[in-house]
């Protein structure tokens, strides 16, 4: 059998992950938002929420035209 692995691992090894061996990783995964603000420049909420609502809205319209029995 051809190994991948660079590294071989004992065949009992389970890799689990846990939130005390999550918490390192998120962290510095929030901690790189800080210095980029958030959303895009160019995105404005305002059109985004407007144009959620009408797809919403759209798709609403759509099914109650399908079930008309009730």
């Amino acid at each position: 059998m051809l190994n991948l692995l660079p590294v071989s691992l004992p065949d009992k090894v389970q890799m689990t992950m846990n939130i005390l061996s999550s918490a390192p990783a998120l962290s510095l995964l929030a901690s790189g938002s800080e210095e980029h603000g958030g959303a895009h420049a160019s995105l404005n909420p305002w059109l985004i929420g407007a144009s959620g609502l009408l797809m919403l809205l759209l798709l609403l319209w759509i099914t109650t035209r399908f079930n008309r029995d009730r």
